[in-house]
């Protein structure tokens, strides 16, 4: 051995994960970290970096501090094999990412301690940095994201399956009024969270044709020949437990093209034919719902749904030859959830690939599929119940469609048994929608080969049942389950409540933050006057908060001491944005009349987008900021009333909301709202809720209590006896002067610059057919309003019942969620992962 060679050198071997240079967690590690970074990574030093590459930096040196857990973790799983969760979902609305792993990994203090030396005085100029990634809308990409950070803090393996899209739905912006949509570049400026895989890299088929054929064993076969194939090459996001060793992963795919260019037509002078193929293939990942107004549209998005879940079964699979673990063992491995219908093709592609790449015969092929598989419908409106056009589906997936076809074949027989004669029923239960244009309804799909259908809410399950798919649950009642919806508290309070985090810490311990039941404590407090205050003063600092962001957005001064209103969520007519702007057009009448009294001094708050080919939801958008304009600008409303409409609502901004709210508007239509998550985010920090008995409203209103909510509307039964008794919204309008009145406004152009037929198009639906039955509720909402106007002229009794609601929201957790979805549907059991080193 040569003298010059070190002795004692003590390296990590590779079974090793605690590596002390990159694990490291003081202030000093993470300054190291960051140091090293700029130098090697960014190529930058510390003397010229800007606040992006400081961000980028430390992204980096926290994903270090990652890896050990992320690693750790496979090969747990590796070396134990049980049961994972794959999470199948189009969306995940994941956030910012680094202030998340700061909290979860509890290193945040030494992370604003690391950045003061390079001279920035607070970790927030650095978080204020980071973008949002375009990876989900709304409820359903936020719920899975909530959903994967549980199954992480709980210990339980899973990997959430989706698409890296190069642009999010998109940036929104408010120009004269109108929303505006801009591209969403999130990634332009690099990603520090996401690791390539290429090398675990899938093939994928559209188009062609299928071909019978007698196999070496003599049986009858069919095998797909597709037309185009797409690469899918997977991308992963760690995703921290918090304070637990378990890192599970989101793993979203990214399209690229077989051949990505063509010398010969580039060479002829065909520039575009050279990167033709590279084009198509790559637009499968480029943006997040594209417009399904055109052919091309709808076309785009079922490429998308086999893409993503074609990959994601690939990856499935192949995980368990790499183990050595038999194929007709999978759903002992793997439990397959169906976030909506996005991924409901799963059960013709698993089907596809259990019988034609595998040589499963039929019977055992589905046993492993139906065993596998369950399904969470998250909507019980007709739009969003996906049906896709008979011939698009057999253009694009002809294989599936043959399984399709046999898959309802072997099904209708069953049902006939069931119910002999009875063609309706038939027609009700079929894959294929016979009425009008046939097509593949894919909720139809997911029931049938799922062994667990659930809903999202106690009532959104019960009208699953009664209502959508009431000869399903006849047939297999064993199949329907609920299981409400959850949110993270990690986040949701944590991160966005940094003052009321720290007073829950000292009332009743830091572990309220994963046991959510201690929260009950504080029901003890509801009458100690220095208490409340101290709660008070909380959710002061956070309307400071926002009313320094709204100022800075929109030019409008807002009074944190006022009622802070808020209703933040998709615009959509159901959940009738609408109905909440005729309520400020009366208060504002009120107002101009001197009937000033017992109106509580408001600040109502607007924010969320509408999809960019909905026109009646653009329509409120403008409505909203036409009001805004006529309020804000007149002086009388000083002191009294303001709106805002906030731009590009998200998860960041969302941070800063939820914690400011007083008042949570909750105002969907009773039956249309499936469960609904904001509600509980605004629960949780202390926001009372203006609502009807829709989605979750009714197990917060019975968790908190009802003199904790302010009630109002028509029941679901209500709507429904209205609806078949032929509703006539003008006989509400003639009974209500007030409602009467606030429309006349709108008609006149009073909020749209003399204008008046700019809002005729949305006059017409309120008082014509009024199909969210807005004109049946307001009178009262308006009764409602008018006891919160009332409660809040008692600050301390409005502090007792924002307290109780924070005292009282701990079932809304995502972790009681993922525990109900693991004991009753997924049978899965916690992991613990252990991190040892070895260098001897």
């Amino acid at each position: 051995m040569s003298s010059s060679q070190p002795k004692d050198l003590r390296l990590p071997t590779p079974g090793c994960y605690a590596d002390p240079i990159k694990a490291g967690i003081d202030a000093d590690a993470v300054f190291d970290g960051m140091t090293e970074h700029l130098f090697f990574t960014l190529g930058k030093l510390a003397t010229t970096a800007s606040l992006r590459d400081l961000y980028m930096a430390l992204s980096y040196a926290v994903r270090d501090r990652l890896m050990t857990r992320y690693l750790a973790s496979q090969e747990a799983i590796r070396a134990k094999p049980q049961k994972t969760v794959a999470y199948l979902s189009a969306e995940f609305l994941i956030g910012p990412q680094l202030n998340n792993n700061l909290l979860n990994l509890g290193i945040t203090k030494e992370a604003e301690e690391a950045v003061r030396r390079f001279g920035i005085e607070s970790l927030s100029h650095i978080l204020e940095v980071e973008e949002e990634p375009g990876l989900g809308n709304g409820g359903l990409g936020r719920l899975a994201a909530c959903y994967m950070e549980s199954l992480a803090s709980l210990q339980v393996p899973a990997i959430g399956y989706g698409i890296r899209y190069e642009f999010g739905i998109f940036n929104q912006i408010i120009r004269d009024g109108w929303q505006v949509e801009v591209t969403d570049k999130w990634l332009k400026g690099g990603w520090p969270w996401e690791l390539p895989q290429p090398d675990e890299s899938c093939f994928v088929g559209f188009g062609g044709r299928t071909e019978s054929y007698i196999d070496d064993k003599g049986k009858y076969r069919s095998r797909w020949i597709p037309l185009e194939h797409a690469i899918g090459v997977p991308h992963d996001i760690p995703i921290l437990g918090y304070r637990v060793n378990n890192c599970d992963r989101l793993r979203l795919w990214r399209a690229d093209a077989t051949e990505s260019f063509d010398f010969y037509a580039f060479n002829i002078g065909d520039y575009y034919g050279a990167v033709e193929e590279k084009v198509a293939s790559e637009t499968i990942s480029k943006v997040l719902y594209p417009n399904d107004g055109t052919d091309e549209g709808r076309r785009l998005r079922l490429k998308q749904q086999h893409f993503f879940v074609s990959c994601s079964l690939q990856d499935m699979l192949r995980s368990l030859e790499k183990r050595g673990i038999e194929v007709a063992n999978f759903s002992e491995h793997w439990t397959v959830q169906l976030n909506d219908t996005h991924p409901a093709i799963a059960v013709a592609e698993l089907m596809r690939l259990l019988i034609d790449h595998y040589h499963f015969e039929w019977e055992k092929a589905w046993e492993i599929t139906t065993s596998s598989v369950a399904y969470t419908n998250h909507t019980l409106l007709p739009e969003a119940l996906e049906k896709w056009d008979l011939n698009l589906f057999h253009s694009l997936l002809p294989r599936h469609l043959e399984i399709i076809y046999e898959i309802n074949k072997r099904f209708l027989q069953q049902v006939r048994l069931r119910y002999p004669g009875n063609d309706l029923v038939l027609r009700k239960l079929s894959i294929i929608d016979e009425d009008g244009c046939k097509a593949v309804r894919m909720a139809h799909l997911a029931t049938i080969g799922a062994h667990h259908v659930n809903g999202v809410a106690a009532l959104h399950s019960d009208l699953i049942k009664r209502q959508l798919m009431p000869e399903f649950a006849q047939l297999w009642p064993e199949k329907f389950t609920n299981i409400t919806n959850g949110v993270t508290p990690r986040r949701w309070v944590g991160l966005a409540n940094p003052e009321l985090s720290s007073l829950l810490d000292k009332e009743v311990g830091k572990d309220w933050i994963t046991k959510m039941e201690l929260l009950k404590k504080l029901e003890a407090k509801e009458n100690d006057a220095d208490f409340l205050d101290l709660f008070a003063k909380t959710k002061l600092s956070g309307k400071r908060k926002l009313a320094g962001y709204i100022h800075r957005q929109t030019g409008v001064l807002v009074d944190p001491s006022s009622l802070f209103d808020v209703q933040v969520k998709r615009i959509h007519q159901y959940k009738r944005q609408h109905l909440n702007a005729l309520q400020i057009i009366t208060q504002y009448l009120r107002i101009k009349n001197g009937c000033t009294k017992d109106i509580a001094p408001r600040t109502v708050i607007f924010g969320g987008k509408a999809a960019p080919g909905y026109f009646m939801a653009k329509l409120m958008i403008r409505f909203i900021n036409g009001i805004a304009e006529v309020v804000n600008a007149d002086p009388d409303m000083d002191g009294r009333l303001r709106v805002i409409f906030l731009p590009d609502y998200n998860v960041k901004l969302g941070e800063q909301v939820y914690s400011a709210t007083d008042l949570s508007e909750q105002i969907s239509t009773a039956g249309k709202e499936a469960s609904g998550t904001g509600n509980m985010k605004f629960a949780m920090n202390g926001a009372l809720t203006i609502g009807t008995l829709d989605g979750a409203n009714i197990e917060i209103r019975d968790r908190v209590g009802p003199e904790n909510f302010f009630l109002f509307g028509k029941t679901e039964s209500e709507i429904m006896k209205l609806r078949d008794e032929g509703y006539n919204p003008k006989k509400y309008i003639e009974n209500c002067q007030e409602l009467s009145e606030a429309l006349r406004l709108v008609e006149v152009g009073h909020f749209s610059n003399g204008d008046n037929e700019l809002f005729l198009p949305l006059l017409h639906s309120l008082t014509g057919n009024d199909p969210f039955f807005v004109m049946a509720d307001f009178t009262d909402y308006l009764r409602a309003q008018d006891e919160v106007n009332k409660a809040w002229q008692n600050p301390q009794d409005w502090n007792r019942m924002a307290l109780l609601n924070t005292a009282r929201s701990g079932f809304f957790s995502s972790d009681r969620s993922i525990r109900e979805y693991c004991k009753s549907i997924w049978k899965v059991n916690p992991l613990d992962v252990e991190i040892s080193c070895d260098i001897s």
